[in-house]
């Protein structure tokens, strides 16, 4: 459900040039506290070395060395305190230890120091481009908020025709809705609602009068009717009207002949008026090919001709054994313009919940966001103001 919300390309300029002023101002405290450059260049030499002598107020004391001329240190006045204070610099009392835990090194120099302060989180200042004007910027970039994606505040205009997926909630997540004539997979493993997902899509188009083919090489054409019957969609009634074909295939039939059925199901679709098609699934007609180049050439060509059938269609795929985002055999994915991904997802404490994520859809903004969902009697009900715990 393609095209994200697309943040400020100049979010990272806005944060360089917050960083700007930063430093401006961290210059301007830092002028204040250094007179001149000669003073600057003197205390950054005194700062250098490891035996710093100023005191905790800034002052001297003594002739700001623990050593006298001849080298030798000058302990006599503090009795056993040690030559070095609580910051590692020289000191002439106390009885810390040169190596504490302070933040301050005595092997820095002034302007490091001053630098490192002025970037810090704990001062007054803003911080440098990776602290809160990083955050900010990615704010910004709308990956910082958790609704972000969710909302389009922003008028939709397109030119594209463009149609729902009938879902309550999953549509929402869509700004504007799907291209029309685009293709469409959903992948889920078992027991997440693939055939409910493609049965509820061509029972939105019915109600707005579309006309709809669902292809089933799995289940039988009764067996169809059941399930939607349950949900009271009513697809007998639409079937008797003209509305709506169920086909229902032998997959290995379907593989045999496949040729010949990509040469005609477009001249059937555009006699029957389809406007949307729903295939489930797509994973056993991969099946058949045991040659992965091969497969994916057919299955190639097969998505090709629905394409230029010019309906929109809905493919059901298996997803991987191992990977819950990918398809079985990883081609379908990227032969589509839209991906939907209906998984389980199961917290620490071992509860489980379905969730639903657009992977994909070109030429349209979508939610990245992984929002919960439940198949009740109605069909699949997608809650886009949850979380999914």
């Amino acid at each position: 459900m393609s095209g994200d919300n697309e943040s400020d390309d100049d979010w990272f300029e806005s944060a360089l040039d917050d960083e700007d002023g930063d430093s401006e101002q961290t210059d301007t405290d830092d002028a204040s506290a250094i007179p001149s450059e000669s003073d600057a260049a003197e205390s950054t030499s005194a700062d250098t070395g490891p035996f710093a002598t100023d005191s905790d107020d800034g002052s001297r004391r003594g002739d700001g060395s623990p050593f006298d001329d001849t080298g030798s240190a000058d302990f006599s006045k503090d009795g056993d305190s040690s030559p070095f204070d609580d910051d590692g610099s020289a000191a002439s009392g106390g009885d810390s230890s040169p190596f504490d835990d302070s933040d301050d090194d005595p092997f820095r120099s002034g302007s490091e120091s001053a630098d490192a302060d002025a970037g810090s989180p704990g001062n007054g200042d803003s911080g440098g481009l990776f602290d809160d004007d990083f955050a900010t910027a990615f704010e910004s970039a709308g990956s910082g908020d958790g609704d972000s994606g969710s909302d389009f505040e922003e008028e939709f205009e397109s030119d594209i025709p463009r149609v729902d997926i009938g879902i309550e909630g999953l549509d929402q997540m869509i700004q504007g809705g799907i291209p029309q004539r685009h293709l469409i997979v959903t992948i889920g493993s078992a027991g997440t609602g693939k055939t409910t997902f493609g049965l509820q899509f061509l029972h939105h188009g019915l109600q707005n009068g579309e006309n709809a083919v669902f292809l089933t090489l799995e289940q039988s054409h009764d067996a169809i009717l059941d399930t939607a019957g349950d949900r009271g969609w009513g697809f007998e009634e639409y079937e008797e009207q003209g509305q709506l074909a169920i086909v229902d295939l032998d997959p290995v039939e379907m593989a045999n002949s496949l040729d010949n059925i990509r040469g005609e199901l477009p001249d059937l679709i555009e006699k029957f008026d389809a406007d949307r098609l729903v295939l489930d699934s797509v994973s056993l007609l991969e099946m058949m090919y045991d040659d992965q180049s091969r497969r994916r050439t057919e299955v190639f060509d097969f998505t090709r001709s629905l394409k230029q059938a010019g309906v929109t269609t809905m493919l059901v795929s298996e997803a991987s054994e191992s990977n819950p985002f990918a398809s079985r055999h990883g081609i379908i994915e990227y032969l589509t313009d839209a991906v939907f991904i209906l998984q389980y997802v199961r917290s620490d404490t071992g509860e489980t919940r379905l969730a639903v994520e657009i992977q994909k859809i070109r030429n349209a903004n979508h939610s990245r966001e992984t929002k919960p969902y439940e198949i009740t009697n109605d069909g699949i009900s997608v809650y886009q103001q949850a979380n999914i715990f």
